[in-house]
């Protein structure tokens, strides 16, 4: 006899067997379900047996615990609530219908469903006052006697799609089949008895199902305009000024700060980092500050109270101290970039706050590693599942992209792992590795191709990860937008006006001109000029020599490429530091001749043998080198044999070439960039009419130029002329704030300096904007210093109402020689591309562009998303009771609207807690992924216009796109996009080298668990240094093999300098992802689709 009980395992699920029982029971009147879930799905699947039945019930269990436990909190004793149990069931119908499968079929069956209930042939209640475990499925005749019994099956399975069985993955599910008289009287009678008590669902409520769900056809395109700003933008929406009230007297309310102030901690919630990217000189002290008192009392207190770190350059630590003490903050440490080894306690601090954050964008510095290891040590602060927080980390800068698409991989990765962030790309270093791999392509093309393809690079970067993770706003975008510029003219606060550089030319004479261009001829030519031999020692050491000194050849031709680079930098900056630069290198490599006389070559890179010798003092370097020889490997003394041959023959060619320089530069007296910047001095830059405070700052690279130029203003009558460098800053920080800073108290300001040559200690976090123009005296090769230096005077509280920039240019053979405009416009662009700038800064020719979409000539400083937030902000303030029904539409609200250029096509927005997806759809159902604001632009209806009716392609549409958006998700998280075979060569050695340790019986238990962090770390990429340092101490085993013990010794102490988790079961990747990827489905798909 076969038995009467079933599952769902072997095509055997609870549907096909209410097929079976439909098929053989012909005359079934009444179908009773009495389920503990109901889904609406789970009704469409068996719909089409029903079809001839005409009377259906189905009781529906409530989620009493919840109900019993609101009543208790309330000290009340519950005995049922009807009102409570069918907003219950109403609730569960409607996110069942939200998150159905977005098809025809599945729709149609929704609508089945209600019109079911509207016209009675389904009957729904929902219990009162019990929690309905039991699943009980009847089927009964007209006449149900014992003759005709009918069937009633109970067992595990919900009345749900995956308790039915129509999922790809469903529950395991047991059930039993009766059809004995007696089991389905029984049955059918408790059945009446819970029917009798439970609470229906009227027609009424199955109506309104349909208009408060997304199969209401009637929404407007407005509305679905409104409603796909509101899910994009979320929480920046909200915006109130006056949330932050305790401002010291001497700060102003601005709104775009406080703004700023809400959306970082949004971030910090959401990705544990961000950038704080505003533009110089508005105000990012000022916010990190606020966002850092915000944190203190957000961050559990008072049950836990924050410590904050603030990291920052030398200049401006005291700009900090101030700040944070008249904000009175509490629980801080302030600390210098230099000295972030001495932090003993880094778990400690709960938020860091990294100012000019640009300098660490360098990994293999170890000051990167430091920082990195700081930021991702845990804090003290337990969460509820008993693990300990994350740190917090904001990156403060208005350049956090300096050069190279590494620059941002890096700082990113201060917050993020590299194979597990947050971000939509969840595998940043696949991504940037590619990024990284197409700028080295475009720097080796012609100046034009080159710009446009680190604009393209740049825009997929920005796109991807800058904007998810970047606070900035410019100063167009503080003016153009109402709220913010009402703010700003309330506050009396105006920013200037930055006018075009002004290009400065200076003319050679023909002599110099001759000598000018020989000498750059030498400088540059590799066959016929100089060789940099002196650089170059350890290149033409002979080979069993050479091996001692690892990438002995790629150190020598960077350290000459250095020196070239270097005096071509030098005769673009003064021909005083040009002479000065010459005569070194002509000392320095007869101090290499001189030891080849002698016998005695020394090799010690960490020793200036130069300076010993040149001063004589050869015993002195002896007796050093001796001392020292034993703990420094790097240490050689040669003799000339140990040398290649054209060593020596190329010094004595150099020193030759650089003697004959020197002689004829000595004669040089003329300096015609000196009388040029002179003449415009008198005539230009200092006229009253352009330059009302009579205030200038001079930058030069060279500190030699600077002292140069103070000593020749001042033989020519200035006394008020004032130089700054690192060796006096700390003593004329005083007199530059009280002669250059707008914002000093006005009793303390002075007028006795008013003109400032400075080098670049000034560039940074430094006011003084009581000047309006600065000279770049010689031109600075980095972008990011640029745009430092004009932030000096660009700033809130600047006195004048026009910003002037003076750039000395390089005559046309140093441009063509140098390559400097594609070496200088183009990084400059990079910058520009990924993150939008205010102003020219390089040259009137530089292009500049934020990449707009479907614009091809935009004002470059403009933040368009910013447009769409402002517009949303306004409408919620006109319209607060609109926007809050809005708000409550559905997250499948769609539309169909009138577009002869779009006929036939649907534009898209998909969206999961990771990852925003706009998508355009032709009538080919060919995919293509739009940005924000191209979607905007379509998106973008007014309050007036009537949708119609979707295109016959729409949900094809749709299947596409949420197919296309959830390939994306699992590419992301696939496993194989974190396991070993993708990793890098140098992570699969370290890998394997610490696999070997786990083999050995010389390592204890908790050195495995510490050795099984280290590896999860690096397949995740959390560290940049940890496999690095790994794989030195693997070649320095294979060169020089030691003792197990001491070799685990070493291996721990590096092990012991990361903030590993050791773990006992680290967790699977393959688990991970699977977990991940049923989090990150979609939920939100918001669309349109347009006909004639």
């Amino acid at each position: 006899m076969p038995t009467k009980f079933f599952t769902n395992e072997a095509d055997n699920s609870l549907l096909k067997k209410f097929e079976g029982t439909f098929r053989y029971l012909t005359d079934i009147a009444f179908f009773d379900a009495l389920v503990g879930y109901f889904r609406a799905s789970g009704y469409f699947a068996i719909r089409p047996f029903l079809e001839n039945v005409p009377h259906i019930r189905i009781l529906v269990g409530i989620n009493v615990d919840k109900i019993v436990a609101k009543y208790h909190s309330q000290g009340l004793l519950f005995k049922g609530d009807h009102a409570m149990a069918v907003e219950d069931l109403n609730k569960s119908l409607k996110e069942d219908i939200q998150n159905a499968k977005y098809s025809k079929d599945v729709e149609d069956g929704i609508r089945q469903f209600i019109s079911d209930v509207i016209n009675g042939k389904l009957e729904v209640k929902a219990h009162p006052h019990r929690k309905l475990h039991a699943k009980i499925y009847i089927f009964r005749p007209q006449e149900f006697n014992e003759h005709s019994t009918g069937e009633v099956i109970t067992g595990s399975s919900n009345l749900t799609d995956a308790g039915i069985g129509i999922r790809e993955i469903c529950n395991y599910e047991f059930n039993v089949s009766l059809r004995d008289y007696d089991d389905v009287k029984f049955a059918t009678e408790e059945f009446e008895k819970l029917w009798a008590e439970g609470v229906s669902i009227l027609p009424v409520e199955a109506e309104k199902l349909k208009k408060e769900t997304y199969i209401n056809d009637k929404f407007s395109p407005f509305e679905v305009y409104m409603k796909f700003l509101i899910e994009y933008f979320g929480k920046s929406v909200d915006f109130d000024p006056n949330s932050i009230t305790d401002l010291p007297d001497r700060f102003v309310r601005l709104s775009y700060q406080i703004d700023a102030v809400e959306q970082g901690f949004e971030m910090l919630r959401k990705h544990n980092g961000f950038f704080l990217a505003d533009v110089v000189g508005t105000g990012k002290t000022v916010v990190g500050t606020l966002l850092a008192k915000k944190f203190f009392f957000h961050n559990d207190f008072p049950s836990h109270i924050s410590t904050i770190l603030v990291i920052t350059p030398p200049a401006i630590k005291q700009n900090w101290k101030e700040t944070f003490e008249s904000f009175e903050m509490k629980n801080y440490d302030i600390v210098t970039n230099g000295s972030l080894h001495k932090i003993k306690r880094p778990e400690k601090y709960d938020l860091i706050l990294v100012d000019e954050a640009h300098k660490f964008r360098n990994d293999t510095a170890e000051a990167y590693n430091e920082l990195q290891k700081l930021c991702k040590t845990p804090t003290t602060r337990r969460l509820k599942d008993g693990t300990k927080a994350l740190k917090k980390v904001v990156l403060i800068s208005a350049t956090p992209l300096n050069n190279r698409p590494a620059d941002i991989r890096n700082l990113v990765l201060l917050f993020q792992d590299g194979k597990r962030s947050t971000l939509p790309i969840y595998n940043l270093t696949s991504f940037f590795s590619h990024a990284i791999e197409e700028y080295k392509k475009a720097q080796q093309l012609p100046i034009e191709e080159a710009r446009i393809a680190v604009a393209h690079i740049y825009e997929n970067i920005r796109e991807k990860v800058i904007k998810p993770l970047t606070i900035r706003r410019t100063r167009t975008d503080l003016k153009e937008h109402e709220e913010y510029n009402a703010d700003l003219e309330k506050q009396g606060i105006q920013f200037p006006e930055v006018i075009p550089p002004k290009m400065i030319l200076y003319k050679l004479e023909p002599e110099l001109e001759n000598l000018y261009d020989k000498t750059i001829s030498i400088i540059t030519d590799e066959d016929n000029g100089l060789t940099y031999f002196r650089y170059q020692a350890l290149k033409y050491l002979v080979p069993e020599l050479k091996r001692k000194y690892l990438n002995a050849e790629l150190a020598s031709r960077q350290l000459a490429y250095i020196m070239k680079t270097l005096l071509v930098k030098r005769m673009d900056s003064s021909f005083h530091a040009f002479k000065g630069s010459i005569r070194r290198f002509y000392m320095a490599t007869g101090a290499m001749i001189q030891m080849f006389d002698s016998g005695r070559i020394y090799i010690a890179p960490n020793l200036n043998v130069t300076e010993f010798i040149v001063e004589d003092r050869e015993d002195e370097l002896i007796n050093r080198i001796n001392s020292l020889k034993d703990i420094d490997p790097s240490i050689t003394i040669c003799s000339p044999d140990d040398f290649q041959p054209q060593f020596l023959q190329g010094l004595k060619k150099d020193y030759r070439i650089l003697g004959d320089l020197i002689e004829e530069w000595e004669g040089v007296n003329d300096d015609p960039k000196f009388d040029r910047f002179f003449a415009d001095l008198q005539d230009g830059i200092m006229d009253k009419k352009i330059n009302p405070q009579q205030k200038l700052v001079v930058f030069s690279e060279s500190k030699e130029t600077s002292d140069y130029l103070f000593d020749k203003l001042t033989k020519k009558g200035r006394d008020d002329v004032i130089t700054v460098h690192a060796g006096n800053i700390k003593n004329k920080m005083p007199i530059i704030q009280a002669n250059f800073d707008a914002n000093y108290t006005t009793e303390g300001q002075k007028d006795d300096y008013r003109i400032v040559i400075t080098t670049e200690v000034l560039a940074e976090g430094v006011n003084l904007h009581r000047s309006n123009s600065i000279v770049n005296y010689d031109t600075p090769w980095n972008s990011t210093r640029l745009m430092q230096r004009m932030g000096r005077i660009n700033r809130i509280g600047s006195v004048s109402d026009k910003i002037y920039i003076y750039n000395f240019y390089p005559t046309a053979k140093v441009d063509d020689d140098i390559e400097l405009r594609k070496k200088a416009i183009t990084k400059l662009q990079a910058f520009h591309s990924a993150l939008g700038e205010d102003s020219q800064i390089y040259s009137t020719e530089e292009e500049v562009s934020t990449f707009g979409i479907f614009e091809k000539n935009l004002d470059e400083s403009k933040d368009e998303r910013l447009a769409y937030l402002m517009e949303l902000r306004r409408f919620k303030k006109e319209n607060p009771k609109e926007f809050l029904r809005i708000k409550n539409l559905p997250l499948r609200a769609r539309v169909g609207r009138k577009n002869r250029i779009l006929d036939g096509c649907t534009i898209t927005y998909i969206k999961n807690n990771k990852r925003d997806a706009f998508s355009y759809i032709d009538k080919e159902n060919e995919l293509a992924e739009l940005t924000f604001i191209e979607a905007a632009k379509e998106f973008k209806a007014y309050a007036d216009e009537v949708g119609i009716d979707l295109h016959a392609n729409h949900h094809q549409h749709i299947e596409t796109a949420i197919t296309s958006f959830n390939e994306q998700v699992e590419s992301d998280l696939k496993v194989e996009s974190i396991v070993d075979v993708t990793l890098s060569p140098q992570d699969k050695t370290s890998l394997s080298f610490l696999a070997a340790f786990l083999k050995m019986a010389e390592v204890s238990d908790d050195q495995k668990l510490l050795i099984k962090s280290s590896q999860e770390s690096i397949r995740v990429h959390k560290y940049n240094q940890l496999p690095k340092k790994i794989n030195r101490l693997a070649k320095a085993v294979k060169k020089t093999p030691m003792r197990i013990d001491l070799m685990i010794e070493k291996l721990m102490e590096i092990l012991m300098d990361f903030p590993l988790q050791p773990q006992d079961d680290p967790i699977e990747v393959s688990d991970a992802a699977t977990k991940m990827l049923s989090q990150d489905m979609p939920e939100i798909i918001i669309s349109e689709s347009y006909q004639k």
